[in-house]
């Protein structure tokens, strides 16, 4: 056993010593591997779920039209992902404010649109008809619900925590995704957060 493990360690540090030497190579061929590697994923995923080509450009305009989200529409095997458009644009639609039913796809249309802009400014294709994606900066989301009980956070001030660092961080060219905001107080504190907030980013 001695003789074994002594052996082993022998190798194991003949093997060090030689990727030591050619390490400078070896990273830069696991660079062009996995560069190469995501490029064919995102072709190969294009091809086969029907993306299109998006239009990059400085406008500030938002067109998404028949945007489906990447992942739920590939989940949803027995019903079809109904497509949906998406418009924006600095001057006259700068913000959206989405409302409806518990569990009629707010949340999933919302995400979809972020992920559609992410996807385009990495250089892929997007899961849509058309879509023209003026370039922004960041892309904030504030999402889910949670609490941090253990550092003395109610979910309340979790998300008002997030929502403050959002908005002293976001700028004229970032796209914010919020979901529900003011949850975990009253009805009216929570409605007079939400509108404080919609007005301070709309007016930016």
């Amino acid at each position: 056993k001695d003789r074994v493990e002594a052996l082993e360690y022998a190798l194991f540090n003949e093997l060090r010593a030689a990727l030591a030497e050619n390490v400078t190579r070896i990273q830069a061929a696991s660079r062009s591997v996995a560069e190469v590697d995501t490029l064919c994923s995102l072709a190969e995923t294009a091809v086969r779920n029907n993306y299109c080509k998006p239009e990059l450009d400085m406008s500030g305009v938002l067109d998404i039209r028949d945007g489906r989200h990447p992942v739920v529409e590939q989940m949803q095997t027995e019903t079809l992902f109904v497509p949906n458009d998406t418009v924006m644009d600095m001057e006259n639609a700068r913000t959206l404010i989405i409302t409806g039913p518990n569990m009629a796809g707010k949340s999933t249309y919302m995400r979809q649109t972020a992920l559609i802009v992410l996807m385009a400014q990495i250089g892929s294709f997007v899961p849509a008809r058309s879509a023209r994606i003026g370039l922004v900066d960041r892309v904030f989301t504030r999402i889910g619900a949670s609490d941090d009980l253990a550092a003395g956070k109610s979910t309340f001030m979790v998300e008002m925590t997030e929502v403050a660092d959002i908005l002293a961080a976001a700028t004229s060219k970032s796209l914010i995704i919020l979901d529900e905001i003011g949850r975990g107080t009253s009805t009216y504190d929570g409605m007079a957060i939400a509108r404080a907030v919609i007005e301070h980013c709309t007016d930016r």
